[in-house]
């Protein structure tokens, strides 16, 4: 995964150091996006995030598996799919991660290995594993 969200840091940080206490949310949800995020930015809408107008929104993924490893990592454990576009995107080069569908806070992101155009009646799809989270 490429970084995650100021929000998340400073979470996972009070979390640790005992300033604050961090619930995990009850969903986590993949957004497309045709951009590049950075770590301002709060999930409300990713940069470049493709949403609605192609009937491609957030997907719920809450299945990962245990972190493992030096350094620390997860995957999804279950296939990622969004519904089919109705219209043209354009090339999808990331995926963002958050807690809500719309608003919400964004956790992080990360740079598909290949970026990718989607036209209309294209079905975007993550297959397991493909989703990798890594903490460096």
């Amino acid at each position: 995964m490429g970084s995650l969200s100021s929000f998340m840091q400073d979470e996972l940080l009070d979390h640790l150091f005992k300033t604050g206490a961090y619930t995990a949310p009850t969903n986590i949800y993949v957004a497309l996006l045709t951009s590049t995020p950075d770590s301002e930015d709060t999930g409300t809408t990713f940069p470049g995030e493709v949403t609605g107008t192609s009937s491609l929104v957030r997907i719920k993924c809450n299945t990962w598996d245990a972190a493992t490893g030096n350094p620390g990592a997860t995957e999804n454990t279950q296939p990622v799919t969004f519904a089919q576009a109705t219209a043209d995107i354009g090339t999808v080069t990331h995926f963002g991660l958050a807690d809500k569908t719309t608003l919400g806070n964004a956790i992080g992101w990360g740079a598909l290995s290949a970026s990718r155009v989607i036209s209309s009646g294209d079905t975007a799809r993550f297959a397991t594993g493909d989703l990798d989270v890594t903490l460096t």
